[in-house]
């Protein structure tokens, strides 16, 4: 009886000392990205069952029975897509896999900037921008890195540091909002297929990627978010600086990548990667999907495109090859196929508009993933060890698969060029050579073996910058000089210039000297 007394005494006691340290947060993640949305629900499920009180902007409802420690503000789920197909004239996404770096830009300002209007207009979100009572309201910040930074100001309203979360991971042109420098030399460009050994002509390439992007973002799409700012926001009672400004007062990067399948780089503390935070332990698979994995004798593959890219929009010739060949194969197939349609399939083919991905790939009996290559499916098939099969279409995806084609879990193609003989001699290869499970699953281990696991190591930095009120002591120096000076371009400048008057002097020196000699031989 003292025993549970005991117990149930400690139990108050640590939920009170909990709840006593507990940080009001303002979370806004609006981006309508369902991919994105795995990430950001997991952040923050985490803070409400620690007992912090969140309010929580989102265009992707958590669902009831959150909490009376958890507000919800619910934007309307905007159609992206259809500003993108409409800019490009495409009905089908399938297309995107020809586009140029100048096209993606394009693509992801116009996500951003009708992302961004679309959140601004919603009533909830005006409320909380117009709240007069502003002071000890929120004690900290998250938001997206993603063509959101409008959203930045709700820092400078509320006067709390700022946490950004990026989905896609490392991106060059965080080298300016953290204080950093990224080599070009060896650091990818997260839009282009390289890896950090790059040829003389890549190099080339990469740094004008690299280059073109910051300038892109600085004269091009920046802005366009500046003048968003100034449309929906200039009421406020308070100077709001430029979109560049604002993104030098971030206390950490929460970033959604982890050795090895990040290049690694140049860093500062306040850059935190927690690649692989939205995995749980796998769950009971539904029914009909473990009656059909468990009764997979000679294996199983799991197709899934994601959550933007439909297979059920795919053009009917490269369809029928498909069928084609899983029809032909012994192993079975389950398909993320987006409508009812599934007259044709194949016997050993199950269709499902949605399916469990992260605990499927778990089952035993499951040997290859087809996949686009998105980083949250990539990081679930490298968690467990299930070697791929990638048909990348735009951003980070050609990078994401050539990674794991050069480290030897993954076979790349082109989605234009398949063919049926392509696509099954692809397949056996992952099912019938041992090296691909091999590869992967020392992969997997490299990625698993981690000091904390990447929610807690997520938490205790949100955490972190509560107790220190932002954290300025890991903040890098390097976010307050000008960009000749970060650069040391002024340094080099003086350096050069020091290096000509020598050589200045030192010629006319000599030229005197010379003049003399020949003066003294023309009187001898």
């Amino acid at each position: 009886m003292n025993i549970r007394k005991y117990l149930c005494f400690s139990l108050v006691l640590l939920l009170t000392i909990s709840y006593s340290n507990a940080g009001r947060i303002l979370a806004a993640f609006v981006f309508p990205g369902k991919s994105h949305f795995m990430m950001h629900k997991t952040l923050i499920r985490e803070l409400v069952n620690r007992g912090h009180e969140v309010t929580f902007i989102t265009s992707d409802s958590m669902g009831k029975n959150m909490g009376p420690n958890y507000t919800e503000v619910l934007v309307p789920v905007y159609d992206f897509w259809f500003d993108v197909q409409s800019h490009f004239k495409t009905d089908n996404l399938f297309e995107l896999t020809s586009m140029t770096l100048d096209g993606f830009l394009k693509m992801l300002e116009i996500i951003g900037t009708k992302t961004t209007e679309h959140a601004l207009l919603q009533p909830g979100v005006q409320e909380i921008f117009n709240r007069t009572d502003t002071e000890n309201v929120y004690d900290v910040l998250l938001a997206e890195q993603f063509y959101q930074e409008a959203f930045l100001t709700l820092g400078l309203k509320y006067n709390i540091p700022v946490i950004l979360s990026s989905t896609l991971g490392y991106e060059s042109y965080m080298s300016q909002m953290m204080g950093y420098i990224s080599p070009w030399s060896f650091v990818p460009h997260g839009f282009l297929p390289f890896d950090d050994k790059m040829s003389f002509w890549e190099r080339v390439s990469n740094s004008f990627a690299s280059m073109y992007q910051d300038l892109h973002r600085e004269f091009v799409y920046f802005p366009k978010q500046d003048a968003l700012i100034q449309k929906y926001l200039s009421h406020l009672p308070m100077k709001i600086p430029k979109v560049t400004e604002m993104e030098k007062n971030i206390s950490v990067m929460l970033l959604n990548s982890y050795v090895p399948l990040a290049t690694p780089r140049p860093t500062v503390p306040g850059m935190i990667p927690i690649g692989g935070v939205h995995i749980y332990p796998p769950k009971t698979l539904p029914d009909d999907i473990k009656k059909f994995l468990d009764g997979a004798t000679d294996g199983a593959i799991y197709f899934s495109l994601g959550s933007n890219v439909r297979s059920a929009d795919m053009p009917p010739e490269k369809l029928k090859i498909f069928l084609q060949v899983f029809g032909s194969m012994k192993q079975r197939i389950l398909w993320k196929f987006e409508t009812d349609e599934t007259a044709e399939m194949p016997k050993n083919v199950m269709v499902h508009k949605w399916m469990p991905q992260s605990d499927i790939l778990a089952h035993p009996n499951v040997k290859v993933f087809i996949t686009h290559g998105g980083l949250f499916g990539s990081q679930e098939g490298v968690h467990y060890a299930v070697p791929m099969l990638g048909m990348p279409f735009y951003c980070d995806q050609h990078l994401n698969m050539n990674k794991a084609t050069k480290a030897g879990y993954a076979i790349t193609l082109k989605f234009q060029e398949i063919t049926a003989d392509i696509l099954k001699t692809s397949l056996m290869e992952l099912i019938e050579n041992p090296s691909y499970k091999e590869n992967i699953q020392r992969i997997s281990n490299i990625f698993r073996d981690r000091p904390l696991c990447p929610r807690e190591t997520a938490m205790y930095w949100i955490e972190y910058v509560i107790r220190h009120r932002g954290a300025r002591q890991i903040r890098s120096a390097g976010l307050d000089l000008a960009w000749y000076q970060f650069y040391l371009l002024d340094v080099i400048g003086f350096v050069l210039f020091i290096v000509s008057i020598m050589c200045g002097i030192t010629f006319v020196a000599l030229r005197k000297l010379f003049k003399r000699q020949n003066v003294k031989e023309k009187t001898n």
